[in-house]
């Protein structure tokens, strides 16, 4: 029997913009215009006879036949992505200059590493870390880390994992709360300097004035405030993406959920115009991988990219 497989173009185009949640972002990940992906999408629409996205004035979203459709071709570019890597990796024998928040690089991409460095042994990576936007035309840094929205002017950037925050406190301190959110009247926020806003933001989505709590302890970094946090020193607003390994390991406890998503999220970025080497190619495809599965780490192995 021969099987049915729709225009490869169109179906390659449809699982990025469903996997990064809409045509601008779909655009800037394939370098190409909107009104390309969307045409795309519509040939591929029209061979199924489906509407997989609803077009609205403010973006796309997947309809529930798309989001059905989505989730069951991604595991396959998956497995094209890493396949295609690996067998780059043959070719790739320098070192790749990454720079990534502190914060990020303690609490998702180090753990990480060892899978990297199993699969891609002639990849070296050199990692560095700073707050500051990343001036590639001044430095060496062949790919960044950077939370935004995407947009930075003369660079190209993918999604790795949406800026989801929630409070998070000690085990202990958790057993004292509860749901009970008049509780945070008494108790420590915790806040980090470089992400004052998350709290404000957090407390404004649930109807609360931003002096709700109890003015807690400021930390230079999130990974010192999550520190304090899991000493139960208060409460601190944590991004729930970096913190999956201290909150299955009890270490840290999410209270009031679900967590508030912001548009806002952890990039890749690299410069416009500077040819994409083969490393580079083969950490942004092992990178996806491990964003798009939350348990690789303990797993030992990327799933998805």
């Amino acid at each position: 029997m021969t099987r049915r497989i729709p225009p490869l173009n169109p179906l390659h185009v449809f699982e990025v913009a469903a996997r990064v949640n809409g045509f601008s972002r779909a655009a800037n990940e394939l370098n190409v215009t909107q009104s390309a992906v969307s045409r795309q999408i519509a040939v591929l629409e029209n061979y199924l006879g489906v509407r997989l996205f609803h077009r609205e004035r403010h973006g796309a979203s997947l309809t529930e036949a798309g989001a059905a459709y989505a989730a069951e071709i991604r595991e396959p570019f998956v497995r094209i992505a890493a396949a295609t890597a690996r067998l780059l990796d043959q070719k790739a024998t320098e070192t790749l200059h990454v720079r990534a928040y502190a914060t990020f690089a303690a609490k998702w991409l180090i753990p990480r590493l060892a899978d990297f460095h199993t699969r891609y042994p002639r990849v070296r990576i050199q990692l560095s870390n700073t707050v500051r936007p990343i001036d590639f035309s001044r430095e060496t840094i062949d790919v960044g880390i950077q939370l935004g929205q995407g947009d930075w002017p003369g660079t190209q950037s993918r999604l790795l994992l949406p800026d989801l925050i929630q409070p998070v406190c000690s085990p202990d301190l958790a057993r004292t709360i509860g749901e009970d959110l008049s509780a945070l009247r008494s108790r420590p926020l915790l806040h980090s300097h470089y992400r004052r806003r998350d709290w404000g933001d957090w407390l404004a989505a649930r109807g609360l004035p931003e002096e709700w709590g109890p003015a807690g302890m400021m930390f230079e970094s999130s990974v010192l405030t999550y520190q304090a946090a899991a000493e139960g020193l208060g409460i601190a607003m944590g991004q729930v993406a970096l913190l999956r390994e201290d909150i299955a390991a009890g270490r840290l406890v999410p209270l009031f959920g679900p967590p508030l998503a912001r548009d806002l999220g952890h990039h890749a970025v690299w410069p416009v115009g500077r040819p994409m080497n083969r490393k580079l190619e083969i950490f942004l495809a092992w990178l996806q991988a491990q964003a798009s599965d939350p348990d690789a780490v303990r797993k030992g192995a990327p799933v998805r990219a």
